[in-house]
């Protein structure tokens, strides 16, 4: 009797999956940052800047990942999610440095939830090569 085991996941798609696991762990913070800054902890704010650095510093290099799985594996989904979640968050970076809290925040909640529910479509199913798997 022959088994066949289960599909996994390429080196490229490790990478990805790594580089989203930290992106989203950045981007959690954030909200905890900004909430510190505005319970009157001026501290808070100088976090919430740093919080924002790294976050967009991560989307960044998420994105050059994410390349590298289309390149590699001939998936262009987690690139283009990539580069919407990207330009939505260098908005909200420029629209914090402006004090257009009016976008900035609706934005903020906005980016959090489209790198929580990529981390969750990440770890879901493995990352092949197009056509290696059955979906």
């Amino acid at each position: 009797m022959f088994t066949v085991a289960p599909p996994r996941t390429a080196p490229t798609g490790w990478m990805l999956r790594a580089v989203v696991s930290a992106h989203a762990l950045a981007i959690a913070g954030q909200p905890v940052f900004a909430g510190v800054y505005l319970s009157g902890d001026y501290a808070g704010l100088s976090l919430h800047t740093a919080g924002a650095n790294t976050v967009t510093s991560i989307g960044y290099l998420q994105m050059m990942v994410a390349i590298a799985v289309w390149v590699r594996l001939r998936r262009a989904r987690p690139f283009l999610i990539t580069t919407a979640v990207v330009a939505a968050e260098t908005v909200q970076y420029f629209a914090g440095l402006d004090g257009t809290l009016w976008l900035h925040l609706p934005l903020g909640v906005t980016t959090v939830v489209a790198v929580v529910v990529q981390f969750i479509d990440v770890w879901r199913r493995p990352l092949l090569r197009k056509g290696a798997d059955d979906d």
